[in-house]
């Protein structure tokens, strides 16, 4: 499930108080348009439809993929799809209800249930992907060369045949995919209602407060705020440290006994080759961003302590609002407005592809208690649409959070065309309209500031946006890498974990730190580590790439617009080499990674200036 840049998300308990400004009606989802209701009809008819299906697939196709000719290997592939979209659409369905509310005992047990089934129902697919993986590359090549439909899906077949050198037995692939329920899915289930679950007592609060709000005093005006929910977070995490080491341990020893089996060169080699994008690319990126540290975090963040009158900044600094900053509540119709403007002026049609997310119930947009954090663009199936949720309080991040989920949204609603199969983006693609979406919102912002106070507030947070896009991720990636090359050698201790942390954060964040003791146990709410193993890098991938994009219809390149939507449309069609192409630019270029880094120096650049 595609996820938004982890950033700071706000609870509502903080909106309520006296002289707190009204954000307006916020939209609740609407997923009738997957299922009318857990018990309805039409659920246990796809239910009963897929538990068929997949059983028919298997009857009618296993072990005869090679004698097929290229008009049944076609009628195989869109049997295969089609069972894709049942099987999503439930899935969809149950994780959607589920994380409204993951404190919900019956929705939790509704999503198990589901997945449970639909994990069984699924088992006999698995031969598909490991016997097309046995054609003869010269029987697969005449059969596309044979049937253009057939040859569509090209790309798939690419991406599939990529794991041929790390497949398993049939017998074993099998296990593997009944065993997942009770893997890493289990594991992923205890972290998350364990963080939904969890309580902080913040000095100087009337009440006992959840992450969302916690997490949210972090930019607070008031720095004894700060302080008090850094130091409330850190004994929370600190008494819980033995569990999140736990869970990290087995997951990563997990993935390690996986990736000996499938013969992987690398923790991390799996998720590049999902990503469609090759190791040396991945590389030159965390290189590029790595030295690029000093001209960015470092010289941004002795800028902020001098603003804020601080020889150090501490941890509960890093998102503070500047001392010239007004504070600011941004009501949901403004934010809708700001939003919808900036992406009309860009092109009318982005601005219609997203209106029914404000107008049709694809939005959920209020903090309830259970909710799940963060904020997330899920694309469904490409029968239905996306659905994003935001945890919105009014921030003028939260403006920001709109605009990037907005953007993944527009970006799977014009792949869904693709089908199913192809309308997929890989991570380091899936970026790109959410980032693109951030920029033309931001740059709208930046045109009208009103004084040189505005622009530097509006420049700032932009820049620390950027850091925790680009210098953030890049520092979490390091550090996954760290902890999964450590846990190969053998059990990590809590302090084992935090030490990696702390040498990861120091490097990354600059000498403009001092850390408080508890800090070393942050890196045990990061849900990425948890749910999708080095992920993290496709966003700085996404914010490198798209600042590079920027740039190019910045210079008013001939028919950005089109060339902008084209790209959108080919979901996982094309590889990122052939996406790119159209407006000269070249990801796999070592030189290609510091065009984007060049952007925030330059904001950072254009900071120091209204110093002088």
């Amino acid at each position: 499930m595609p996820v938004s840049v982890p950033r700071p998300v706000f609870d509502a308990a903080a909106m309520s108080g006296a002289g707190a400004a009204p954000l307006g009606a916020l939209p609740d989802w609407d997923l009738t348009d997957l299922y009318p209701a857990p018990d309805a009809p039409e659920l246990t008819r796809d239910m009963a439809w897929l538990e068929k299906a997949c059983a028919d697939f298997a009857l009618t196709y296993e072990g005869k993929l090679a004698s097929l000719d290229a008009a049944g290997l076609l009628a195989c592939v869109l049997a295969y799809e089609q069972i894709d979209v049942i099987a999503g659409r439930i899935m969809s369905y149950a994780g959607l209800r589920y994380y409204q509310n993951t404190m919900d005992s019956e929705r939790a047990k509704f999503m198990a249930d589901v997945q449970d089934r639909i994990t069984t129902f699924t088992t006999p697919l698995v031969f598909f992907s490991l016997e097309f993986n046995r054609l003869e590359d010269a029987h697969l090549d005449g059969l596309l060369a044979a049937n253009a439909d057939l040859a569509r899906y090209k790309p798939v077949f690419e991406r599939m045949r990529a794991m041929r050198p790390h497949q398993l037995s049939d017998e074993l692939e099998k296990f593997l995919h009944d065993e997942s329920v009770v893997g890493a899915s289990a594991w992923n289930k205890l972290f998350d209602e364990t963080m939904a679950g969890l309580m902080f007592t913040v000095e100087g609060e009337a009440e006992e407060l959840n992450l969302e709000s916690t997490l949210n005093l972090l930019t607070d005006t008031d720095r004894t705020k700060r302080e008090a929910a850094a130091r409330a977070l850190a004994a929370v995490f600190d008494k819980h440290i033995k569990l999140f080491a736990r869970v990290h341990n087995t997951l990563a020893k997990e993935k390690e006994i996986h990736d000996r089996w499938r013969k992987m060169p690398t923790p991390q080699h799996g998720r590049h080759l999902s990503n469609h994008v090759e190791p040396e690319v991945v590389q030159a990126l965390r290189d590029a961003v790595v030295a690029a540290y000093p001209k960015l975090s470092h010289r941004y963040y002795r800028l902020k302590a001098k603003w804020m009158g601080l020889d150090r900044l501490q941890v509960w600094d890093r998102n503070a609002p500047l001392p010239i900053e007004a504070p600011k509540i941004v009501d949901w119709e403004t934010a809708r407005a700001t939003v919808s403007g900036a992406y009309a002026a860009f092109s009318p049609k982005l601005a219609e592809l997203a209106e029914p997310f404000f107008t049709k119930g694809w939005i959920d947009a209020g903090v309830k208690p259970g909710k799940a954090p963060g904020a997330f663009a899920h694309p469904t199936v490409t029968t239905v649409h996306p659905y994003v949720m935001l945890n919105y309080l009014g921030k003028p991040r939260d403006v920001m959070t709109l605009a990037h989920e907005l953007g993944h949204g527009v970006h799977q609603r014009l792949a869904a065309a693709q089908g199913e199969l192809l309308s997929s983006t890989p991570l380091t693609l899936a970026e790109t309209a959410s980032v693109f979406g951030e920029m033309l919102t931001f740059r709208k912002l930046l045109d009208g500031a009103q004084t040189p106070a505005e622009r530097k507030t509006l420049l700032a947070g932009k820049v620390e946006d950027m850091i925790n896009t680009v210098v953030r991720q890049i520092a979490f990636y390091d550090f996954e890498c760290k902890l999964h090359a450590a846990r190969a050698e053998g059990e990590l201790t809590p302090d084992d974990i935090n030490a990696l942390w702390m040498s990861i954060q120091a490097e990354s964040l600059g000498d403009a730190f001092e850390f408080m003791d508890g800090y070393e146990t942050f890196w045990a709410y990061i849900p990425h580590f948890v749910h999708s193993p080095f992920y993290v890098y496709a966003y700085a991938f996404g914010d490198g790439l798209v600042n590079a994009l920027y740039a190019v219809y910045a210079s008013g390149l001939p028919g950005f617009e089109e060339k902008y939507f084209d790209l959108l449309k080919a979901g996982g069609s094309k590889h990122h080499k052939e996406l790119l192409a159209p407006f000269g630019l070249d990801a796999s270029d070592p030189t290609f990674w510091d065009k984007g880094l060049s952007m925030i120096a330059g904001f950072i650049d254009e900071l120091e200036a209204m110093e002088a």
